[in-house]
């Protein structure tokens, strides 16, 4: 944890590495001592029901999404976060007085990384962000997936769209995403520029800079604007007025790419705040950021798919990036994109996008089936890649484009070899092959058992450490199982009966001729 952070173990015996020279360990005041990571607090915070912790482990249950138990029963409220001066200032008496060394602010990543090892953190299935992503946390602190990590804003779609007539566990899908875009990090090399903080929000003074006809000024601007509303959700709700958005869209088209760069951060900072995302797509927003991603700026292109990411999360934008050409430029940079922020965000604005029935038929007109089959292929996003596989899988035009692309023999034989990046691409795997199987057409039927399915799926049932994984994968056996032992059942009735001569009804013979 680093010099000064002293450790108080669950289950033990509260210990620190605070001594005086001659007397060995100190034990420092319970009240000093934070009851989430149990170390010394640095920087203490008074929260909405009076307990006081440490600042950062305060940022990690809210980009958790969860109130902890604590040890005398109560559920702290983190919605008010105030600094306790008082209680910071007997620490550091304290400290002073027994010759410790001085306790060092908790980082966020280490706090996330607390939480994951201790047993207060419910399972994933009842947490806002997914075990994967605080382990990716946990290994890179310094990356932009600690700022995917600090929102509880906006959760991911869990259901495909109502119109489909799902089961309750197709519903259910594989894996829990990133809530922020990748590009949302902090400001650029240009911040000497930076204006001083002021304490209004007021939006006059940035309306001023933005709209000035000096270059200067409205980088100045800009590079104030992207801090504040990078920092303050507070200034991301109240800024976000008609003006402020009309300025600010007239300058991502900018021929100087550091205020196209900044505009754009600015606007995916804005965009991070539920309220904000239908008023930016009002705003005419979404035809730039599309052209910016046919661009050459390629920092501009990161922005601009975080921005449209973060936009695709609200249900009310989806067709509407889908109707103005949003999902082709951004299957190109999700295939294309030599920047990996850019090919993530791309992926999971169209993992978010295709929930939408309207939009996987375009997406499979325009041939992304095929081309999304090929990344897995060449194991490029294999798991992104799937998992627009699955939400494709949903619409019958999915299902038949995917049949026509050889998908079953494929993730058939993806899973007989068993090679994944991780579980979760396993998972996802196997929902596709789940998808396909929705009608249990003849065609997925007869495809399923020339490619011997049956028989991987039994192996991942039994082998497979995923419990998605193998539920799902049993289901498809039930099904192949029962629609074989159907079809042998009728077969011999009729010929017992004599009846194989018999002419077919009418109109019975073609019943299933729709699935070919």
């Amino acid at each position: 944890m680093g010099t000064g952070k002293h450790r108080l173990w669950k289950g033990s015996s509260k210990k620190t590495t605070t001594s005086k020279p001659e007397d060995g360990p100190v034990e420092p005041p319970a009240e000093f001592v934070c009851p989430i990571s149990g170390l010394l607090m640095a920087d203490p915070v008074i929260v909405s029901t009076g307990q006081t912790f440490e600042r950062a482990c305060v940022t990690a249950c809210k980009s958790l999404g969860f109130k902890p138990t604590l040890n005398d029963g109560s559920i702290p409220d983190f919605s008010m976060v105030i600094p306790n001066l008082a209680l910071k200032t007997s620490i550091f008496n304290w400290v002073k007085a027994s010759c410790s060394s001085p306790p060092q602010p908790l980082e966020v990543s280490d706090a996330l990384k607390i939480l994951k090892s201790s047993s207060m953190v419910p399972k994933e299935n009842e947490v806002g962000v997914s075990g994967e992503l605080i382990e990716r946390v946990g290994e890179n602190p310094g990356s932009n997936l600690l700022q995917h990590s600090e929102s509880e804003l906006n959760r991911r779609q869990t259901q495909f769209n109502s119109s489909e007539s799902l089961s309750g566990s197709f519903r259910k899908t594989p894996l829990m995403l990133a809530i922020r875009p990748s590009c949302y990090s902090p400001c650029s090399s240009s911040s000497e520029f930076e204006l001083p903080e002021s304490g209004t929000c007021d939006d006059d003074g940035y309306v001023a800079k933005l709209r000035s006809p000096h270059v200067y000024e409205q980088e100045e601007g800009l590079i104030a604007l992207r801090k504040i509303t990078k920092n303050s959700v507070e200034s991301r709700v109240s800024l976000c007025t008609p003006r402020l958005l009309s300025a600010l869209r007239s300058l991502i088209t900018s021929k100087y790419s550091d205020i196209q760069v900044n505009s754009l951060a600015s606007v995916v900072n804005l965009s991070l705040e539920k309220e904000n995302k239908l008023k930016i797509v009002r705003a005419m927003f979404l035809p730039c950021l599309i052209d910016i991603l046919r661009g050459r700026f390629h920092e501009a292109q990161d922005h601009a798919c975080g921005a449209l990411f973060s936009l695709a999360l609200d249900d009310g934008n989806k067709t509407a990036i889908g109707v103005l050409g949003g999902l082709q430029p951004l299957l190109h940079i999700m295939m294309r994109s030599e920047s990996e922020r850019a090919k993530d965000d791309a992926a999971l604005a169209l993992y978010h996008l295709s929930l939408v029935q309207s939009n996987r038929s375009k997406m499979v007109k325009f041939g992304s089936v095929q081309l999304l089959l090929g990344m897995v292929r060449s194991g490029q996003m294999p798991g992104r890649a799937l998992l627009i596989l699955c939400n494709l899988g949903a619409c019958s035009e999915g299902r038949a484009a995917m049949l026509d692309a050889g998908a079953v023999e494929f993730l058939v034989e993806l899973l007989k070899k068993g090679k994944f990046d991780s579980e979760s691409t396993q998972e996802s795997c196997v929902a596709a092959l789940f998808a396909l199987s929705h009608d249990g057409g003849l065609r997925f039927r007869g495809l399923a058992k020339a490619a011997r399915a049956m028989e991987v799926l039994k192996d991942v049932v039994e082998r497979s450490s995923s419990e998605r994984a193998k539920d799902k994968a049993r289901r498809v056996v039930e099904l192949l199982k029962a629609k074989e032992e159907e079809e042998e059942v009728d077969w011999e009735k009729l010929l017992e009966l004599g009846l194989h001569s018999r002419s077919i009804p009418q109109g019975q013979s073609c019943r299933n001729s729709s699935n070919f």
